[in-house]
């Protein structure tokens, strides 16, 4: 393959299913470990430089920074559907009025974020119960992000119509510059300047500023197959109402996610400041070991949505099974990793031997819960790419509000003791793991029934 054609769009209607698959899989996968490295770089740093209350602070702001952020996220996610399937249709005008409707709603989004944003940041934390030794930090974090909004939104969307093209290459190229630009300028904030909390979200915002312009810049050089300029960025009420209708569902879901992990943080503050940091270097270790699950999600999306496009329905089912497959085997790989060598990842984090055991403890707990999540990503990604995304949404509903929520609560309290009196944070892995479990059973029965078939276009 020529280096051109590495770096351009993808037709994924043609060639052994599990071989597209895997060629755009492979790109997104380091795409989202670039993506992962921004705030675990944050972690990393204040956890050295600043302390562990730094760190616990980081942690406790992306809850709410998820909460207000998923909406937008699953529209972007909409996006890439609404152009995968244009691009499957050979539909240029299509292609056109979808990605000139995207650009107009990340301009819209990124202005309501950066007004309602700092506003809900306060009352958002005190609803929390966050700690004051770390309410100052988690305000100086949000607030920062908020303002700088604009290069999140837009490289979101950006890279997710470029994958909706099939160029997942060319955004990891711009996130992997991004990813380093971010590290200097978090130790040249946090190292340097002193600048805490604060300077590892500007380094953040800057970065994803330079991954937007670059994505914005590739965009203008695939004139080839869609037009790009000032005229057809704009709002037309049919392309906007599809894109919507589509990512609408899929921001509930990142919502409702958001949204259980911030009344699961309620109960995590009650347990301490060691419990906190605990939870946010697991979590981003659970970033990184998510990241194959993800990255196969979006990457049948993308392949059911072209498929679906050209009606090859015959290559959407066989993608869906030799798609799972593949997740799964990277998942069971990066369980063992888990289970045996969690203690060295967790070092990264922090110098304190306590807070590393009980990460390590709690880690072994859920491992095996990314097998479960290969298939649900998987499967999930396929109802999508066909224009179903309110059936995911209803699977996530139910494993987030309707059990784990409630198993959290449970288990602290049946665990309750003089060393944790609001219950031990087995608690709070253990109805992961369970949540895990079920979401993939639930998504299996449902996937089965088919009757999210009923979105594909006769």
């Amino acid at each position: 393959m020529s280096l051109k054609a590495l770096f351009s769009a993808k037709d994924m209607t043609i060639g052994p299913p599990w071989k597209r698959i895997l060629e755009f899989s492979i790109p997104m996968l380091l795409g989202n470990l670039a993506q992962q490295l921004y705030n675990t770089a944050d972690s990393i740093i204040v956890g050295y430089y600043v302390g562990d209350n730094a760190l616990a602070a980081v942690g406790s702001a992306m809850p709410i920074l998820n909460l207000l952020l998923a909406l937008f996220v699953g529209v972007s996610t909409g996006a890439g559907i609404v152009v995968s399937q244009s691009f499957g249709a050979r539909d240029r005008e299509g292609l056109t009025k979808s990605i000139g409707n995207c650009l107009a709603l990340s301009a819209i989004a990124s202005v309501i974020i950066m007004i309602i944003g700092p506003l809900l940041t306060m009352p958002l934390l005190t609803l929390l119960g966050t700690p004051e030794s770390i309410t100052g930090w988690c305000a100086d974090y949000l607030n920062i992000y908020f303002w700088g909004i604009v290069g999140f939104f837009f490289y979101n969307m950006l890279s997710g119509i470029l994958r909706g093209l099939g160029d997942s290459v060319s955004a990891l190229g711009f996130l992997l510059v991004a990813a380093a630009l971010n590290v200097v300028l978090d130790i040249w904030f946090v190292a340097s300047f002193g600048m805490g909390v604060a300077g590892v979200a500007l380094a953040t915002v800057l970065s994803q500023g330079i991954s937007a312009v670059l994505c914005y810049i590739k965009l203008l050089r695939m004139g080839d197959l869609f037009d790009l300029h000032f005229k057809t960025i704009r709002l037309e009420a049919h392309m906007a109402k599809r894109i919507l209708s589509i990512g609408i569902p899929s921001g509930v879901t990142q919502a409702i996610m958001a949204m259980a992990g911030m009344v699961v943080l309620n109960l995590t503050n009650a347990m301490g400041e060691t419990v906190i940091a605990c939870n946010v270097i697991i979590m981003r270790v659970d970033g990184f070991a998510m990241m194959p699950n993800f990255s196969f999600g979006q990457a049948m999306s993308v392949y059911t949505g072209q498929n679906v496009g050209a009606g090859k329905y015959d290559r959407m089912h066989s993608g869906a099974k030799q798609g799972s497959l593949i997740a799964m085997g990277f998942s069971a790989v990066i369980t063992v990793i888990l289970l045996f060598f969690s203690q060295y990842l967790f070092a990264f984090f922090t110098r304190t031997p306590e807070l590393i055991d009980l990460a390590v403890r709690m880690i072994r707990i859920m491992a095996a819960g990314y097998i479960c999540m290969a298939v649900t990503q998987s499967l999930g990604g396929v109802m999508r790419g066909a224009g179903d995304t309110v059936t995911p949404m209803w699977v996530s509903i139910a494993t987030t509000f309707v059990i784990r929520v409630p198993v959290a609560y449970l288990l602290a309290y049946l665990t309750r003791s003089e060393t944790y009196p609001h219950g031990s944070p087995v608690a709070l892995f253990g109805s992961l793991m369970i949540s895990w479990i079920m979401g993939m059973v639930i998504t299996i029965i449902v996937y089965t029934m088919g009757r999210w078939k009923k979105n594909i276009p006769a």
